[in-house]
């Protein structure tokens, strides 16, 4: 499997939402309960912007494996230099390595993003995603004990970070 990364375009949005909604029954990524439309997600896919805060589709030769994004943080202009980063890899490519190959090229493009501080958002019953963020030099900055409510069960929420200056 050799997994190039490029821009995600308007036109990959509904490949994005459907990777995306196929996390969700696992609830270890993201609060959403029920399946969101492309057309829910548009608002969110146009703040994306491939010079400060981008969208890489994962991809092996043709198909979509998975994507990731840096998302502006808490929407202030003194967070310019802060994104979040968020990674969903299809299901059938899963366990292969993505997550860290996805980190791999994101780090490369700190710089020329304007980008020195990471932050990720993990549910801290997601092992996964934490043992993979911490490996990678990501520190628990924030604990949110049982901030979510997710079939019956409260969840809480690590946020972990990282600087790159």
């Amino acid at each position: 499997m050799s997994i190039t990364f490029e821009y995600a375009t308007q036109a990959d949005l509904p490949t994005i939402t459907d990777i995306y909604n196929q996390s969700i029954p696992s609830r270890l990524a993201t609060a959403d309960l029920k399946p969101v439309t492309t057309a829910s997600k548009q608002a969110w896919f146009a703040e994306f912007d491939r010079h400060s805060r981008p969208i890489w589709l994962m991809k092996d030769g043709k198909t979509v494996a998975g994507w990731v994004s840096l998302e502006s943080f808490y929407g202030r202009p003194a967070y310019v230099h802060t994104t979040e980063i968020s990674i969903y890899i299809a299901e059938n490519y899963r366990h292969h390595g993505l997550g860290q190959k996805a980190l791999n090229y994101v780090f490369t493009q700190l710089k020329e993003l304007d980008v020195d501080t990471l932050v990720a958002f993990i549910f801290h019953h997601n092992v996964p995603s934490l043992g993979l963020f911490k490996k990678n030099g990501f520190d628990t900055w924030g604990h949110l004990p049982d901030v979510a409510s997710m079939d019956g069960k409260l969840r809480s929420l690590d946020i972990l970070g990282r600087r790159f200056k």
